[in-house]
């Protein structure tokens, strides 16, 4: 692995470093970077609109996109070290910032040239917002499952059934939507991907309450919607390699530097006083954080060795589903030994918590993580399959047609 930058990448850095230092503010200490704090409050989205304007203007919006995609052309490296430069930075990048990564370049992708047009530069100016209508009430995390129903009547599809867990799909204006075309087709087979607006009539959003107060997950019903098959991508019966396209891309985003983890424990210690004394002399909190800097080392190098093969032009492969399982577990373990160190306090509502209580949000909102983008299940398939080599898991439903697989319902 190489740590150092080229001369041009030094260049570039101090463009970014530049730019984001005359339009945003460094992070305060205890600042988590991909945390979720307020993130539904009434001024984020407008807020990220205008940062994401912002980026458009100087040139940092779809870094890597081509040129015929109204992108800047750039090459990856060149995203790892913007994203590396603003991770420094308070931003509200995470209110939009994942849909308009992994949807709009799925439309680019797949769509016309005419599709291009339309959709990519309104989303690059944060004019627009896109979701996914994916996952379901009774498929868990198997997305093959669904059994939302696309029929086609005409040059139109009929669309009935319902999504769950579809993130900010109250403030998106645009989705992308997979949707059950052949059920006598084997359940990855009989697909077919589509994008919507989501003004569409028979499409109702109704916001989920979550337990850690936030409410950016969204149920979504679909009855009787109409799409014309110009807003189908990819062909009949193929979405299932259009959805995995897009989801690649999200599983690469989330496994970026998210907490609290090492850093902010390290910070919670030096500020707590236990019995025996100062935390960070007690010599079991010392051996806990040891454990916490080893796995944050591991995943800081993992991203580098990532970077690495996008410096050399190379693709960073599966390997992105390591960052993702091991932050996801990361961040639920260090906001749980948080807690503990804390003692009773953990467990307050009290406005003046230590690090602004973000060892209590991270507690209850972590366990989505684990979920969000791929569950741990199917993150170490994917690293066992295609990264170890080892033989595919057993699939008893392989081959067999969609409508004979039993359900829960029979």
């Amino acid at each position: 692995m190489d740590f150092k930058d080229s001369p041009d990448e030094v260049e570039y850095r101090a463009k970014c470093r530049a730019f984001l230092s005359s339009t945003a503010e460094l992070r305060k200490p205890g600042e988590v970077r991909g945390y979720r704090r307020g993130e539904d409050g009434p001024n984020v989205v407008p807020s990220a609109r205008a940062f994401q304007l912002a980026k458009w203007k100087a040139g940092f919006a779809g870094i890597t996109w081509p040129r015929d995609w109204h992108g800047q052309g750039g090459t990856p490296i060149q995203q790892m070290i913007y994203d590396q430069e603003e991770a420094e930075f308070s931003t509200t990048v995470n209110a939009i910032g994942l849909q308009l990564q992994v949807c709009v370049p799925t439309i680019c992708r797949w769509g016309t040239q005419e599709q291009r047009d339309r959709f990519a530069p309104p989303a690059l100016r944060g004019e627009e917002i896109w979701c996914q209508f994916f996952s379901e009430p009774a498929g868990g995390s198997d997305l093959g499952a669904l059994r939302t129903q696309a029929t086609r009547v005409g040059d139109e599809w009929v669309i009935n059934g319902q999504k769950i867990w579809t993130s900010l799909a109250h403030e998106a204006d645009w989705g992308v939507l997979i949707a059950r075309s052949d059920f006598d087709q084997p359940k990855h087979e009989g697909l077919t991907f589509f994008y919507l607006s989501t003004k569409t009539p028979g499409l109702e959003i109704r916001q989920i309450k979550q337990m850690s107060g936030s409410s950016h997950f969204n149920e979504v019903f679909f009855k009787d919607v109409r799409i014309p098959d110009s807003q189908r991508l990819g062909p009949v019966n193929g979405g299932w390699k259009v959805a995995m396209s897009l989801l690649m891309g999200e599983r690469y985003t989330l496994h970026d530097e998210f907490g609290p983890s090492y850093k902010e424990l390290l910070a919670l210690a030096r500020e707590l006083e236990l019995e025996t004394g100062p935390a960070l002399q007690d010599p079991g909190v010392q051996e806990r954080l040891a454990e916490f800097y080893v796995k944050a080392q591991g995943l800081r190098f993992t991203r580098y060795r990532a970077m690495t093969a996008l410096s050399q032009g190379k693709a960073a492969g599966p390997e992105a589903s390591i960052g993702k399982l091991v932050t996801a577990s990361l961040v639920q373990e260090a906001a749980s030994y948080g807690l503990e160190l804390m003692g009773s306090v953990g467990i307050e509502a009290s406005k003046n918590l230590p690090l602004d209580g973000i060892f209590q949000e991270a507690f209850l909102d972590s366990p989505a993580l684990r979920i969000a983008g791929g569950t741990d299940e199917i993150m170490r398939n994917t690293i066992g399959e295609r990264v170890l080599g080892l033989a595919p898991d057993i699939r008893v439903d392989k081959g067999i047609p969609f409508r004979s697989i039993p359900s829960g319902s029979r």
